[in-house]
């Protein structure tokens, strides 16, 4: 994991975790990103702040087709405006700052058992919000991770998430620089179709780039 680390840092620089202390924020956002791209995701996010300027407890009492209406331009609005309702409710008038201070897995069980959450959305809330050292796995994350066998062929998501997040050792840093970086990679370089392995800063270590690189040799 450092050597994979250090390779995709002088690819791509080192990021910094800024943890914002806004999780509810970051669970709408997080609901919003599903099945769309960061720019109709923001514009979705952006126009539901501004159609609500109660905040959160004015989207949760909203009718439903008013927040339906706000976030269509982030895709599946009927079922996100939903998702996004039911969750508010269930966290009622809790902040949950709780959260930076209990158990990490006591934490991630709470928003698991929220509406609409799942893994990958509950370690975004923990990583970003509280730098708390849970790795989120998207789907960049995870082809990039199978590629480069760091975790086992055909696992499922939660052991990924588990896998991932025992690699971070507890380091806040390394959790949200591993993810981070996986994420631009598997964006910009390590791509679902036709990969770029001979430009890879990891192929010498992929046994994915080895065995592509090879079998364009013969």
């Amino acid at each position: 994991m450092r050597t994979v680390r250090d390779r995709l840092r002088v690819a791509y620089g080192r990021p910094v975790l800024r943890p914002h202390r806004a999780p509810i924020d970051e669970l709408v956002l997080t609901v919003l990103s599903q099945n769309t791209n960061d720019r109709n995701r923001d514009v979705a996010y952006f126009r539901l702040r501004e159609w609500f300027p109660g905040g959160w407890p004015e989207v949760r009492d909203a009718p439903l087709e008013r927040v339906e209406e706000a976030i269509k331009p982030g895709g599946l609005s009927k079922t996100k405006s939903g998702r996004i309702q039911e969750m508010l409710r269930a966290i009622g008038d809790d902040e949950l700052g709780w959260l930076e201070r209990a158990p990490l897995a006591e934490a991630r069980d709470f928003l698991i058992a929220l509406p609409g959450v799942g893994r990958k959305t509950a370690a975004c809330v923990l990583l970003f919000s509280f730098g708390r050292p849970d790795v989120p796995v998207d789907t960049h994350v995870f082809r990039v991770g199978g590629r480069l066998g760091l975790f086992r062929p055909g696992a499922p998501l939660e052991e990924t998430h588990n896998e991932l997040t025992r690699l971070a050792a507890g380091d806040p840093d390394d959790a949200y620089e591993l993810h981070t970086a996986l994420l631009r990679h598997g964006r910009r370089t390590c791509v679902a179709r036709a990969p770029q392995c001979d430009e890879c800063p990891l192929r010498r270590i992929c046994p994915y780039g080895r065995s592509r690189v090879r079998s364009a040799e013969t």
